[in-house]
């Protein structure tokens, strides 16, 4: 049967050529978007109310006339000091939301109230709408008010002091104003002016703001301090280090309305701090976004900057503006610090904190799995989960009103990318208080951080036939302690009981069945407890010593017991993650009744130099099976390999702007060469980020490092620097001043 039309039959068309239409929401909204602070919208100079005649417009020129407008917008002006804004190293006005700013106008003649009109507009965003709370309106006079209030305060001559204030719930970012007049045939306005834009922040000093916190030593901490302390090492052994937050530096707060920019958060719900915290929780790291900092634990930094050798967010977060792109590379307590940057650069109290032996990888099981053989060595190949030796997070301040009452203060929200939450890697905001008590439905991710600082540590042992039988549970290893700094101090505060009851208490047992009633599932079975403790006592040792390790067997029954015992001794990531085996060995130990037996294992430092990566942790695990009893003993102990010291000082008179020095000096102490140095140097106030590389430094060779400074600010600050090499990680030195006005 033959085709009768007249069309022509033939292939497919060809594929279409050139890149791929750019997807718009043309045909589904009657604008763009508003996700962009950097978007402005085109507002009119004259807003007619009539048509024009013969000869065009009229004339407005005869009505009232702006001539110039103050913003009081310079540091030491009230605006900025009243408002806690005055370390911003900006021109532009920077205030807080719920409390009242002044600005200055000039007329061309003095104002009449009962027959001039006008108005003072903000405007955000490239789709300002008085629903969405992107243009606000703010007028002089009671009759007329909006959720921004308006008052006029002064009035001399030609010029009207006029007091602003912000709903406490207002969007926080950058704004234009415009100051408008009404006249009978039109609106006449300001042009936009650079000078006139100003910020909006949360404002922890409001009583109505949802990140107000009534402590004034914990705001000044909280929010105003640059200067960080960041812990770190292991529990027993706890190291801290200096970090530069840099929140009022140049470029550094337009750096954080970026970040917001880039993952498209709609302008209209950047006033609400527990979305702003979600959103930049996954903006922190790039797994999913693109987001300003790249993870990265494998000890291979060679495309970027070494995790260890940061010492402030400044360069991090204007590197991200710069090349928008992610800044390579960083791991939990960079994370951490950057994020603490951005929530204190916006207003959000917010600290870091460090919690000791913190679970990772369980799926929120409440359990952490050891694998042994039937013999009591640990098998490595089937241990997955892992417990590192500490973890680094963030706690923000904010009325939690998504909660019932009770859930506010402290929530934590945490950068570092490790499970997703909403299709995004992102951790937060999750209650304190709701983690406490067991409370892990509500929202954001408390079954996860719960079972990081709770998970049971489960010894099991594998039989033949694959069944794995529980020989031991240690339910205090994990969470053992949770430190942040002390509010206006240098010290550590330790705030575990704010994550968790006591020990073996009945508000514990209460809080954990209340938590499994929701998912998180612990380990039931309680094995008995072996008649033989193994004792590992707490080692100090700098990086290149030997080391005689004594471990001690304590027999506590009344009868003979012998053992075969493995001494196992790794190098391990600060994750817990083993990287290599440097000692294996097998003791066997015979006990008296009531007695107890030392083993000392000498071990080399060339034995583990050669295996070392950056945090230096050794990792040393005992096991054993009871010959009579058939029981497993274990025990285990981090030990912490202390790096040596850079040596800063500093020279010169500490006085505002003057001129001042900075020297770092590093001795090479080891018997290799140390070859690809960064120095990095920097100060809160006093000088921004610098650094130098060296090729090599031979044994006992020293490097001398002088910078030149000028003081910015007075108070007391310190110059932070740091040395880092693929050899030789996370050494630090530090050097305080008090500079003078």
């Amino acid at each position: 049967m033959s085709d009768q039309s007249s069309s022509t039959r033939s292939a497919l068309p060809p594929p279409p050529t050139g890149s791929r239409p750019k997807m718009t929401s043309r045909g589904r909204t009657a604008a763009p978007p508003a996700n962009s602070n950097l978007d402005t919208s085109d507002i009119p100079e004259y807003e007619y109310f009539v048509a024009p005649g013969p000869r065009g417009y009229p004339p407005l020129t005869e009505y009232l006339d702006i001539y110039d407008v103050d913003m009081k917008r310079h540091a030491e002006e009230k605006n900025r000091t009243s408002h806690n804004t005055h370390l911003f190293n900006l021109d532009t006005l920077v205030v807080r939301r719920g409390q009242e700013f002044e600005i200055k106008i000039t007329f061309n003649r003095p104002y009449k109230p009962s027959e001039d009109k006008f108005a003072v507009e903000f405007v955000i965003g490239s789709s300002p709408q008085f629903s969405k709370g992107t243009y606000m309106p703010v007028f002089p006079t009671k009759e007329r008010q909006t959720r921004w209030a308006g008052r006029v305060i002064d009035t001399f001559e030609n010029t009207v002091t006029m007091g602003i204030t912000p709903d406490s719930s207002c969007i926080v970012g950058k704004y234009h104003m415009y100051v408008a007049v009404v006249t009978p045939y039109g609106i006449r306005r300001t042009k936009r002016e650079a000078a006139r834009d100003l910020y909006i922040l949360f404002n922890p000093w409001a009583a109505d703001d949802e990140v107000f916190l009534n402590d004034e030593t914990e705001r000044q901490e909280c929010v105003m301090n640059e200067m960080g302390i960041i812990y770190h090492g292991s529990f027993d052994d706890v190291s801290e280090r200096t970090w530069n937050f840099g929140q009022f530096n140049f470029g550094i707060l337009d750096a954080c309305l970026y970040i917001l920019d880039r993952s498209e958060m709609p302008i209209a719900n950047r006033g609400d701090a527990v979305k702003v915290v979600r959103q930049a929780s996954a903006m922190l790291n790039s797994r999913d976004d693109d987001g300003v900092l790249v993870g990265n634990w494998s000890g291979d930094y060679t495309y970027g900057v070494a995790p260890t050798s940061w010492t402030g967010s400044t360069d991090i977060l204007l590197g991200y503006v710069n090349s928008q792109s992610p800044v390579c590379y960083a791991q939990c307590w960079v994370f951490a610090a950057v994020f603490n940057t951005f929530l204190r650069c916006l207003g959000i109290p917010s600290r870091v904190v460090t919690n000791y032996f913190s679970a990772h990888d369980n799926n929120g099981n409440l359990k952490t799995d050891i694998i042994l053989d039937e013999n009591g060595r640990v098998d490595r190949g089937r241990t997955k989960d892992s417990i590192w030796n500490y973890h680094c997070w963030n706690e923000c301040y904010m009325a939690r009103k998504d909660l019932p009452a009770g859930f506010g203060g402290w929530q934590v929200v945490d950068a570092t990318p490790q499970e997703t939450s909403d299709g995004m890697y992102r951790c937060g905001p999750a209650s304190v208080n709701a983690i406490k008590h067991g409370q892990v439905f509500y929202p954001y991710d408390a079954p996860f951080v719960f079972a990081e600082v709770n998970s049971d540590v489960v010894f099991y042992t594998r039989g033949k036939d694959g069944t794995l039988d529980p020989v031991k549970v240690n339910h205090s290893h994990v969470g053992r302690g949770i430190f942040t700094k002390t509010p206006g101090e240098l010290t550590r505060k330790e705030i575990t009981e704010q994550y968790k009851f006591a020990e073996g208490s009945t508000e514990e047992r209460t809080v954990l069945q209340k938590a499994e009633e929701f998912g998180c599932k612990r380990e039931e079975s309680d094995p008995l407890p072996a008649d033989v403790d193994l004792v590992l006592p707490s080692v100090e040792l700098a990086v290149g010593q030997d080391l005689e390790l004594s471990v001690e067997f304590v027999n506590r029954s009344q009868q003979r017991r012998t053992m075969d015992a493995y001494v196992s001794g790794s190098v391990v990531y600060y994750t817990g993650v083993t990287s290599s085996e440097f000692l294996f060995r097998t003791p066997s130990v015979t006990l008296g009744p009531n007695k107890s037996v030392k083993e000392l294992v000498n071990i080399e430092a060339r034995s583990y130099m050669k295996h070392l990566v950056e945090q230096a942790n050794l990792n040393f695990i005992v096991t054993g099976k009871v010959k009579e009893t058939g029981q497993i003993v274990t025990a285990m102990k981090v030990v912490t390999l202390r790096n040596p010291k850079l040596a800063v000082e500093v020279s010169g008179v500490a006085k505002v702007n003057e001129d001042m020095l900075a020297t770092v000096q590093f001795t090479n102490p080891f018997t290799f060469n140390l070859e690809g140095i960064y120095l990095r140097m920097e100060g809160p106030g006093a000088m921004l980020p610098r650094f130098r590389y060296y090729s090599l430094l031979t044994p006992n060779s020293s490097v001398v490092w002088t910078e030149s400074f000028s003081p910015q600010r007075a108070g007391i600050t310190k110059i932070i620097a740091s040395l880092d090499c693929p050899a030789l990680r996370q050494v630090y030195g530090e050097a305080s001043l008090t500079v003078e006005p």
